[in-house]
């Protein structure tokens, strides 16, 4: 990461912001690690730069969603649940739930979707919006430069790199269930399905005799 800062500069932090647009945080906290043991990266100007990023990726997902509705994220997988989710809490928590939904694992990349699908006023979501960033990339940034400055460079690498294996594989067996709940569901309504022309299949020469 040091080398990447070292190599490109400025353009770095362009790198960064786009990368916080679609979600970064894991990004965010190796460059903020790698700015404390190494000093290649400004921990001010990469909060900016992730900061404008975050607030930029869910506006236009705000807006999509006001103007597409559900259809903005179809291709998510299982969008649609997330969205009831996060449009729930919107209701309960209203502005609480915008400038904390960042942080809400299983429904960040769908709850600007959300706010505008719901209707949110696109004023009141940009102004809210705007220091929800700021609390996310300060978060981040922060967390990453004080972690950094409790262990080694090594330590951090094999502890963030066994986080990062805890994730993947978490995810897979994730993915392998959806899988295996779906294929037995397939059975099942197969399954129903045979059974129904059974049975009309039965009752079809009742009723010819009658």
């Amino acid at each position: 990461m040091a080398e990447f800062w070292a190599e490109y500069g400025a353009l770095a932090y362009l790198v960064a912001a786009g990368w916080a647009f679609f979600e970064g945080e894991t990004f965010v906290l190796f460059a903020a690690a790698a700015g404390k043991h190494t000093g290649a990266v400004d921990p001010w100007i990469l909060m900016f730069a992730v900061w404008a990023g975050s607030y930029a990726g869910d506006q236009t997902w705000f807006f999509l969603g006001r103007r597409y509705g559900a259809r903005a994220l179809k291709r998510i997988p299982g969008a649609e649940k997330r969205v009831a989710v996060a449009t729930s809490f919107l209701e309960r928590y209203g502005a609480l739930f915008v400038l904390t939904f960042r942080f809400a694992y299983g429904i960040r990349n769908v709850a600007s979707a959300a706010c505008g699908i719901a209707g949110m006023d696109h004023r009141r979501f940009a102004f809210l919006n705007f220091f929800a960033a700021g609390i996310w990339a300060a978060s981040f940034v922060w967390v990453g430069w004080f972690v950094a400055g409790l262990f080694t460079p090594q330590q951090l690498v094999y502890g963030i790199g066994g986080i990062g294996l805890t994730v993947f594989l978490f995810f897979v067996f994730r993915f392998v269930l959806a899988r295996r709940r779906a294929a037995r569901l397939a059975r099942e309504q197969a399954a129903e399905a045979r059974a129904a022309t059974i049975a009309a299949a039965e009752h079809a020469p009742e009723k010819a005799d009658a």
